[in-house]
């Protein structure tokens, strides 16, 4: 779970970087970019904006996940596995939607972890209902 805060905290400082950065280089105010709609009209890159609240729909079912294992007392090794194979997805999914935001390894990256998510929820349902 610290690992996929230190996510969100790079991903809000990679946002601060540049839309600082823009609103003085390009002379904006602050009132400006008030809104969400507003910042989507006035801003030019809004790419770590994007994805900031992208860290707030499917992530939170992996806090879920991690809180909910630490009540069991006991988790496969295997879905430790997938969990830090969750924070590596996610991170490169970071990297690339606050970089080149290329949608296809967007997309892929985004896929598979989506996939190692669900697959994480399901050992822990087995572990739960008690086949592991």
């Amino acid at each position: 779970m610290l690992a996929t805060v230190g996510i969100v905290v790079a991903v809000a400082m990679r946002l601060f970087q540049t839309r600082i950065g823009e609103m003085k280089r390009r002379g904006i105010r602050p009132q400006q970019v008030a809104s969400a709609k507003s910042m989507g009209e006035v801003l030019e890159d809004t790419r770590a904006a994007d994805h900031f609240r992208n860290l707030f729909e499917m992530p939170v079912l992996f806090y879920v996940a991690c809180l909910a294992a630490m009540q069991t007392g006991g988790v496969p090794t295997w879905a430790l596995t997938l969990g830090w194979a969750y924070v590596a997805l996610r991170a490169a999914h970071a990297l690339i939607a606050c970089t080149s935001n290329r949608v296809l390894r967007r997309a892929q990256a985004f896929g598979l972890s989506a996939l190692v998510l669900f697959a994480l929820w399901l050992v822990l349902g087995l572990v739960w209902a008690g086949v592991l």
